[in-house]
């Protein structure tokens, strides 16, 4: 009975887990106007890893022998999901558009599926490229609006290699996680990555202060870094770290496609826009591609 439990939960957790990752594009949104993109990226994970360091900081100290060969590794992956993945989408939605930041980020299961066959042989079959297709498919719904002429009206602009950047960067991530196995626990591992991501984006924090644009530290400021340091980090992360851990990488990457549909329901919530037939295939689409992905190769 248990076990049976402990299999089912992983697979709720793949559909909950991107409700709290999604909301980063709250943050992108609304924090917009209010604080600098690197700046937003930085302090998010500064202040993620000092929330996390009293519940962690023990274990840390205590183990640090057993877990010091790991930390170029941890580095590694803080850089990429918290360094690349962190700033480069705040960067993008300088100069793109959300309808081409979605279908870029879209791209990021495909990389995942690809890297984790070429250099880690995960198998894949017929099924879950179906699931991949249909997934892909259910997101253009949404981001074309069920209209195919859009597609073709699309231009790229330079934000949008800002976008593959960090889309290439969480797949591997993603792998990475999987395959780098370690001894440490979820939390504790977590909190390692969110201040190496920190001390990643402190240079070009730096920079951006001096030439760029300057922080303004007001209330608006600590509103949106709060917000984004535990809905969209802490909670999004531990999340999907655990489901990674217990489905693998190619399962997991599939959430990235409930990022879209998720993201249409907040737009709805607190933007003001409305849901639309689209929205509904769409998301049918993906479910039913998610569906298909997470099926076991036999």
């Amino acid at each position: 009975m248990n076990n049976s439990k402990n299999n089912y939960l992983p697979f709720l957790l793949l559909f909950i887990q991107p409700i709290f990752m999604a909301s980063n594009l709250v943050v992108a949104r609304g924090a917009a106007d209010f604080v600098p993109p690197i700046s937003l990226a930085f302090w998010r994970w500064l202040v993620c890893f000092l929330i996390l360091l009293p519940f962690t900081f023990k274990y840390l100290l205590k183990n640090y022998k057993e877990y010091k060969n790991e930390i170029s590794k941890i580095f590694i992956l803080g850089l990429l999901a918290c360094g690349i993945c962190g700033a480069f989408p705040f960067i993008a939605g300088k100069t793109t558009t959300i309808i081409n930041m979605g279908i870029i980020y879209s791209s990021s299961p495909i990389f995942i599926i690809l890297i984790s066959t070429l250099f880690f042989r995960e198998k894949i079959n017929l099924v879950r490229i179906l699931g991949v297709t249909i997934c892909i498919c259910g997101v253009i719904a949404i981001i074309i609006k069920g209209n195919l002429g859009l597609l073709f009206q699309l231009k790229f602009t330079s934000g949008d290699l800002w976008m593959l950047g960090a889309s290439l960067g969480w797949a591997l991530y993603t792998v990475y996680l999987f395959h780098w196995k370690s001894s440490m626990p979820i939390l504790e591992r977590f909190s390692l990555i969110a201040m190496f991501g920190a001390i990643s984006l402190f240079p070009f924090f730096i920079l951006e202060e001096t030439y760029i644009s300057k922080t303004n530290y007001n209330l608006m400021f600590l509103f949106w870094v709060l917000f984004a340091a535990i809905s969209p980090s802490i909670i999004a992360f531990i999340l999907f770290n655990f489901v990674n851990k217990e489905l693998g990488a190619s399962i997991t990457g599939s959430v990235l496609y409930l990022y879209t549909v998720y993201g249409a329901v907040y737009g709805t919530l607190f933007f003001n826009e409305k849901l639309e037939s689209f929205h509904y295939l769409g998301t049918v689409l993906v479910f039913l591609g998610i569906f298909l992905i997470k099926k076991k190769i036999r």
